[in-house]
């Protein structure tokens, strides 16, 4: 490879994520709508303070299991809260768990995964420690946290990463492994670079695409581990609306008000539904090899 070839092939990942949305518009309906979906229930949930129409933790106990009507437009819950304020927020706090996880999970595997794929002295400590995080059952593991820490927001976004960190770490270090063979990287090696700056320009930027796959994944498994964990009762702390949380509360009512359950499940499945088709989107947008038969 030539010295003016290698700028280009690190800038190759980068320029693939920055064409995605163009190329989104080509594959059809399905991903379009799932982005318009996810769309409206980011904006819904970051706008909720200035549109909701009740406290969604205002207890009154004249209104309790009421039905759908114009105060109320999606009835109370045993409480007398306003449903729909609740499912609102709770989306807020649900995607602020997911992003927090993902975000978080992908920032810590991304640097450990650099260094155990470039470093061979290190790597074999790294992955055994990894190895071993992953053979415990996340969930198990998320539960052990919680229970070990409180059912705070940050303790349930800490259960939660940790048992995708190994994911990520195992991914970082594969594409470190191949590309670190490549002559660019091997010229700067040779030329005296220093080891930040290889890890940064020359190895981070080929992550990229992988690692934004990932982090859709990351970010929908996070919300629905949330819902899982609050509705057990290990999650985030009931004062805070959650759709994991608003399910758990309805499912004592739910022969009486089904709807209780009904419309945090809705919400739950269609955003999650989103992130995964988007992510898989990504991933068949991102793959070099589709985009050679494409071309």
């Amino acid at each position: 490879m030539s010295a003016a070839n290698a700028p280009v092939s690190r800038l190759q990942p980068v320029l693939g994520l920055l064409s995605l949305p163009l190329r989104l518009r080509k594959l059809g309906g399905g991903p379009m709508i799932a982005a318009i979906v996810l769309i409206f229930i980011v904006i819904a949930a970051a706008l909720a303070p200035l549109y909701i129409p009740h406290d969604p933790l205002a207890i009154n106990a004249i209104y309790r299991l009421k039905g759908p009507s114009e105060m109320f437009p999606l009835g109370t819950d045993a409480f007398g809260r306003d449903l729909f304020s609740r499912v609102v927020m709770g989306g807020r706090v649900s995607l602020f768990i997911g992003v927090g996880a993902a975000v978080v999970s992908v920032s810590l595997g991304l640097a450990i995964g650099l260094v155990s794929g470039f470093f061979r002295v290190a790597d074999s400590i790294i992955m055994r420690i990894m190895d071993s995080l992953m053979a415990i059952p996340s969930i198990l593991l998320a539960i052990a946290l919680v229970a070990l820490n409180g059912p705070s927001l940050w303790s349930v976004i800490a259960a939660i990463t940790l048992p995708e960190i190994p994911r990520v770490v195992r991914l970082v270090r594969s594409v470190v492994l191949t590309v670190r063979e490549e002559p660019y990287v091997e010229a700067a090696v040779a030329l005296g670079s220093s080891m930040p700056k290889i890890l940064w320009q020359h190895l981070m930027p080929n992550t990229l695409a992988p690692l934004t796959v990932q982090g859709t994944y990351i970010c929908a498994s996070a919300i629905l581990t949330e819902a899982i964990l609050s509705f057990l009762g290990a999650g985030v702390s009931t004062e805070i609306p959650t759709w994991g949380n608003i399910m758990a509360e309805g499912r004592l009512y739910f022969q009486i008000k089904p709807s209780l359950i009904f419309w945090p499940g809705l919400m739950l499945s269609l955003c999650i539904l989103s992130i995964n088709l988007l992510g898989d989107t990504a991933r068949d947008l991102l793959d070099p090899r589709l985009r050679k038969r494409e071309a």
